[in-house]
């Protein structure tokens, strides 16, 4: 599935006269467009700062979910975050909200694994049992992530139909089926990364050191994170992972349900994107630990 259209066209400078009106402390920085991705365009402005800007309609809310939440979340979370400091509006012919934030350096998980594992377990681990805690009845709703595992289903099924040539349907169908019928998460909503995955991690040098793109903030059961288990660790470091969070048996099953619902999503990913191969790996280390 390649990347949707933008839906507005976002170049220098476009992000360069936003900037000049509603920061102009910035406004003699340099700008370059540095990411076009699914949702979001990046730009450097400067050294030490980044634009991030919606490209689609479907996405424009997303950024207005980060300026709300992330403030509040921050303080408490062991690895850095996108903070906005400057919370833009729509200005310049440009129709929605945009933000700017601190430039956080490092590669993506995806690009560039961290190399120490053990270490990795514990950082992220930590930084999971910091932001699962209780969320306000006010958190943003998202329909695909926090949601009972039945509800994914529909599109289990149909992704299982259109990779009938690339995985093991029966053996895929029936591992799907046996974890979708994990007790559901008993507990209050829980604050979710919402799609946490090694390209919206960074490392730097070897060690994880942000989690980014938190566009799907949402609350509800906290397995739909943990499914990053399995997309980013071998199962020893995976049993070293769940000790340091803490997770009960039923949770971790969801876990890898989800962790197999998300590797099918990922399968139909850009093939010049990073989803692909981490929607194979996950799966094979799925069908490894339960198939």
């Amino acid at each position: 599935m390649a990347t949707p259209s933008a839906d507005i066209d976002i170049d220098e400078g476009l992000v360069a006269s936003l900037v000049a009106r509603q920061h102009p402390e910035a406004a003699d920085q340099p700008v370059r467009i540095v990411a076009s991705g699914w949702d979001n365009v990046i730009a450097r402005l400067g050294d030490d700062l980044m634009v991030r800007l919606p490209r689609r309609a479907v996405a424009a809310t997303l950024v207005e979910h980060e300026q709300r939440w992330l403030p509040q979340l921050a303080p408490r979370l062991p690895l850095a975050v996108p903070v906005p400091i400057v919370n833009g509006v729509p200005d310049a012919g440009y129709p929605w909200h945009w933000s700017i934030c601190r430039w956080l350096p490092g590669a993506t998980a995806a690009e560039a694994p961290p190399n120490d594992l053990d270490a990795a377990a514990d950082d992220l681990g930590a930084f999971i049992r910091a932001l699962h805690l209780p969320a306000p009845a006010d958190a943003p709703e998202n329909p695909v992530r926090g949601v009972a595992l039945r509800r994914r289903a529909d599109a289990v099924d149909q992704r299982l139909v259109d990779f009938v040539h690339i995985v093991d349907v029966a053996l895929v169908g029936s591992l799907w089926r046996q974890l979708s019928s994990t007790p559901e998460w008993p507990g209050p909503p829980i604050w979710l990364h919402g799609d946490l995955h090694p390209s919206n991690m960074l490392t730097l040098d070897g060690r994880v050191s942000a989690v980014i793109d938190f566009g799907d903030i949402t609350a509800g059961d906290p397995a739909t994170d943990l499914a990053i288990a399995w997309m980013l660790f071998d199962r020893d470091h995976r049993t070293r992972f769940r000790d340091v969070i803490g997770v009960d048996d039923h949770t971790w099953l969801r876990a890898a349900g989800w962790a197999l619902s998300l590797s099918l999503a990922y399968l139909s990913g850009d093939d010049t994107s990073s989803m692909p191969a981490i929607g194979h790996r996950t799966l094979s280390r799925v069908i490894d630990e339960f198939g």
